[in-house]
């Protein structure tokens, strides 16, 4: 296939299926080829497991070290005669956190795959202390059995899988419906979010990226707008098209501004409106990125992934009284003549003039519009929340280290706790937060040096070498869009919150973890546990 070709709707549309799953309450069903346990200790079993003690048991006479590494074991009478155990290790309570379970399973299934197994049954009994730990082993096997876009389109088989079916095994009938829809839901945000956000940049160049979202949406509640006019990017998004002016000369890498809306049944008592960073491929633009740091910037785009992973999750489960707003800022940072340039200076929707300081920031350049459409929005909404998300800081990194999102409040989004609700929120099923706060530092260090510009876009070093380097892009935003007019001070507060996924949205190479789809679903749609 040219890699000009756009795959037909259908195409696109069967292959965001998401791997099949089923339940059962038989651990000894011969449905499946072999059983994947994903437990602390094989001792703390349930009695309707006692089955898999004894030869676990038996195991450890002669290998004191199980529990250590993933075993595959023969017991005769289990499906396929075979028995794969993934233990979580000590879960400690003081320090330790639910991913152990999402983290056992993944090894449990990627030991199974190599053992041949083609329909393996995940058994995880619930642990005492983390009432979802089922679900956080089934999202878990669902990471490992992901299979990425390009390679799902290449196949023969469009449909193939790299497991025929995963089996959930649950002790109670009741609860495997439950199971599995909230599995399958969740883990189709997730692989919408790893699709767009890890495929390449030309297979997920920004025009590409609207036709996945409208094949993907397509028949759903979620409606879909694709603004790709110039002249309207240019008048409504002024700082987004100087990012895009570049990028603009070559057809397939223009920008796309997608927007989505999902509205609940019922009166809606809650509006969340978020914008997600969609940098296609981040070059630095004029500020060129040296010394090989260009590798892997195809994942700039993973902030408005989420966002569509979002929306997917709530076509799926369809929650009552929400209304979400979404925008998913679709541009290519490409360097050449006609690039933008630090020294530049933008006015801002909000008719703020901006000195660009450097071009390796454009995520808050292509985010703040939107950002400043959204207040303008807001204010006639219900209990209207607003959000950026974004792959933005190489500080967020250093700050909190690889693996954990940040999200900071404005003063009316602090006043209602809702960073706080955040993590609490990801630490059910693993997708976890780390607070941090807006000060008045980070708004100084944005204020205007001369007359010529109200505000400083970014100073002209990396942001991890920045003092504050995650939090100030914040106050730019908040400051730069308009939003600054809608504090704790005013007569009409707007909550606020910015979330840097620059740590949480994956490792590369490897495949993206759909960070924080999971946590915004059991913020605003899970039921509680």
């Amino acid at each position: 296939m040219h890699r000009s070709a756009l795959p037909d709707v259908g195409r696109t549309a069967m292959c965001t299926r998401v791997q099949p799953i089923e339940w059962t309450t038989d651990c000894k069903s011969q449905n499946y080829d072999g059983i994947v346990l994903v437990t602390q200790s094989y001792d703390t079993l349930p009695k309707e497991l006692e089955c898999l003690k004894a030869p676990l048991l038996d195991y450890s006479s002669v290998d004191c070290g199980l529990g250590d590494e993933v075993v595959v074991l023969k017991v005769p009478g289990l499906p396929g005669n075979r028995l794969v155990f993934a233990s979580t290790g000590p879960v400690n309570r003081d320090y330790d956190d639910v991913r152990r379970f999402s983290d056992a399973a993944v090894n449990g299934i990627k030991r199974a795959m190599k053992a041949g197994m083609q329909r393996p049954l995940l058994v995880c009994p619930r642990h005492s202390s983390y009432d979802r730990s089922t679900l956080v082993a089934a999202l878990g096997a669902l990471h490992a059995l992901y299979m990425p876009l390009e390679v799902r389109e290449a196949s023969v088989k469009p449909s193939q899988y790299k497991v025929c079916v995963l089996g959930l095994w649950v002790d109670q009938e009741a609860q495997g419906k439950e199971l599995v829809n909230l599995a399958s839901a969740l883990e189709s945000g997730r692989l919408a979010c790893r699709d767009i956000g890890g495929s390449d940049p030309e297979r997920m160049a920004a025009p590409r990226v609207a036709e996945y979202i409208q094949a993907l949406f397509k028949d759903s509640p979620v409606q879909v707008d694709v603004v790709s006019d110039l002249k309207v990017l240019e008048k409504e998004y002024p700082c987004l098209a100087a990012v895009n002016r570049c990028a603009n000369a070559v057809p397939r890498h223009q920008a796309r501004v997608i927007k989505l809306q999902y509205c609940g049944e019922g009166p809606v008592q809650h509006t969340l409106m978020l914008v997600g960073k969609g940098i296609t491929y981040d070059t630095g633009g004029a500020d060129i990125k040296a010394g090989g740091f260009m590798a892997g910037m195809h994942r700039d785009k993973c902030g408005a992934a989420a966002v569509a992973g979002f929306f997917q999750v709530l076509a799926k489960l369809k929650p009552k009284h929400l209304k979400v707003v979404g925008a998913m800022a679709m541009v290519r940072n490409s360097v050449g003549s006609d690039c933008y340039v630090a020294d530049e200076l933008v006015v801002s929707r909000a008719g703020r003039r901006v000195r660009v300081g450097n071009t390796d920031a454009e995520g808050r350049m292509v985010m703040v519009d939107l950002l400043c459409e959204m207040k303008e929005k807001a204010v006639c909404e219900v209990s209207p929340q607003l959000f950026t998300i974004a792959t933005l800081t190489g500080h967020a990194i250093r700050a909190m280290g690889p693996n954990y999102s940040i999200i900071m409040d404005n003063g009316a989004a602090q006043r209602s706790g809702n960073a706080r609700q955040w993590q609490k929120a990801g630490e059910v099923l693993g997708d976890l937060f780390e607070v941090s706060s807006i000060r008045r530092e980070d708004y100084d260090f944005h204020k205007g040096k001369s007359e010529y510009e109200e505000i400083l876009q970014s100073n002209n070093l990396p942001s991890s070498a920045t003092p504050r380097g995650h939090q100030t892009p914040a106050a730019f935003l908040i400051m730069a869009s308009g939003l600054d007019k809608y504090g704790v001070d005013s007569g009409s507060p707007l909550p606020y919150s910015h979330i840097d996924i620059a740590g949480s949205s994956g490792p590369f190479p490897g495949v993206p973890t759909g960070a924080p789809v999971l946590a915004m679903a059991t913020n605003y749609i899970l039921p509680s546990a």
